[in-house]
């Protein structure tokens, strides 16, 4: 569970994590940048690949819905059937506003027990609008913290992007600055 550090903002996520995969639902309630709940299923495949993500959302007066899927050649489609090629070669998924999502590519990498930098293409989802678009990140190991690490995370885009997050020594994030602290 982890409460938001600026706008009032609670998470919560169930996670089974098994030999290199996890499974997990979560919802999150977040005052800005719109009154909103969402839910969310994630799903990964080998070694944390994101596999399949249900995002739903809604507030006063609106919701929606998004699906995505990414087969095992690496293709990305949306529950309208429609392919997204914009998203070929992302492994990893991530949902605005969201701590859980950074947990994927610092496990697989390993960052939260090992020095190192990674460089990734992601499927952003935005919020409220669930719109989703290819992202390019980089996760850097910055320092040993507490049984885990410190790692830089960094969001190319018109507006960029970083925080030094910190992890626990599973890989979860303990305290991501300007978004959320674990408080469970």
């Amino acid at each position: 569970m982890w409460q938001g550090a600026a706008a009032p903002a609670l998470e919560i996520a169930v996670v089974e994590l098994t030999r290199g995969t996890f499974a997990a639902r979560g919802t999150a309630i977040r005052a800005t940048p719109e009154p909103c709940t969402i839910s969310y299923r994630l799903e990964t495949s080998d070694r944390f690949v994101t596999a399949a993500l249900s995002v739903s959302a809604w507030g006063t007066d609106w919701s929606r819905s998004l699906e995505l899927r990414r087969d095992p050649g690496g293709a990305w489609s949306s529950s309208l059937g429609s392919s997204l090629p914009d998203l070929d070669g992302a492994l990893d998924c991530a949902i605005a506003y969201c701590c859980l999502t950074s947990t994927m590519p610092v496990l697989r990498h390993g960052l939260h027990g090992r020095v190192g930098s990674v460089d990734l293409l992601v499927a952003w989802v935005s919020l409220p609008d669930l719109r989703v678009r290819s992202v390019r990140q980089r996760y850097t190991h910055l320092a040993r913290a507490g049984g885990g690490a410190v790692v830089r995370s960094e969001r190319n885009e018109s507006t960029r992007h970083a925080a030094d997050v910190e992890f626990d020594a599973d890989g979860f994030v303990m305290d991501y600055p300007g978004l959320g602290r674990r408080v469970r």
